[in-house]
């Protein structure tokens, strides 16, 4: 993989699903390492991911059990698994994506996620964030905090953590990245923000490509 950071580790938030724009982030690094520690925030992509629908943007959200998760750290966080929403965000994949070039490429491979029950959501966005990898050709040297520190200071460590939020994404677009056709452009306009599925499902296996492109 050419334009790699020599040298740099890349320290990063969790995110279900992640943003285009994170990947677009990650791509030029060899080892990244996961915040677990961190105080959960409201409205960060940690258990949220959007995609494209006929009428805009799509939110499904990971239900979490805890009334005060904002006080828990990342790795603590557990699945709320009361209400059937593996079914409900798999139905509504199916519903956006069933059209599109690729979802029958990848979908037996995804839906094991949205049968199989989770306890806790790092185990589910790592899963994912695995069997995303693997599709598009990316690895890393992975480890993960053993400890919260504000600030980073570690000359060798790039901090990244919340830089990459809905707001940012949402409002200001994917980071510079290469455009693609969308399912329901000719609708909507283009997306921005979205989920690595959306590319995944539109470009199927020239996702990586577009990711490494400057």
């Amino acid at each position: 993989m050419s334009g790699l950071i020599s040298g740099k580790t890349i320290l990063i938030d969790y995110q279900s699903f992640p943003a285009i724009s994170y990947y677009k982030l990650l791509v030029a690094y060899n080892e990244l390492k996961f915040e677990q520690y961190e105080h959960y925030q409201k409205g960060s992509y940690s258990n949220r991911y959007y995609l494209a629908g006929p009428h805009g943007t799509i939110l499904l959200s990971v239900p979490l059990l805890h009334a005060g998760r904002e006080k828990m750290v990342l790795k603590d966080l557990r699945i709320c698994n009361r209400d059937k929403w593996q079914l409900i965000h798999w139905r509504t994949l199916t519903s956006a994506y069933h059209r599109s070039p690729w979802f029958e490429y990848y979908e037996d491979g995804l839906r094991p996620l949205y049968d199989n029950k989770f306890e806790y959501l790092v185990d589910w966005n790592m899963q994912a964030f695995d069997l995303v990898n693997k599709w598009l050709g990316l690895s890393w040297k992975i480890s993960r905090t053993k400890e919260y520190f504000k600030s980073c200071n570690d000359p060798g460590m790039v901090d990244a953590r919340n830089r990459i939020t809905p707001k940012n994404t949402l409002d200001h677009g994917n980071f510079d990245f290469p455009h693609y056709h969308q399912v329901f452009e000719d609708r909507t306009g283009f997306l921005p923000g979205l989920s690595i599925l959306d590319l995944l499902f539109c470009e199927g296996k020239k996702a990586g490509e577009l990711l490494r492109k400057v």
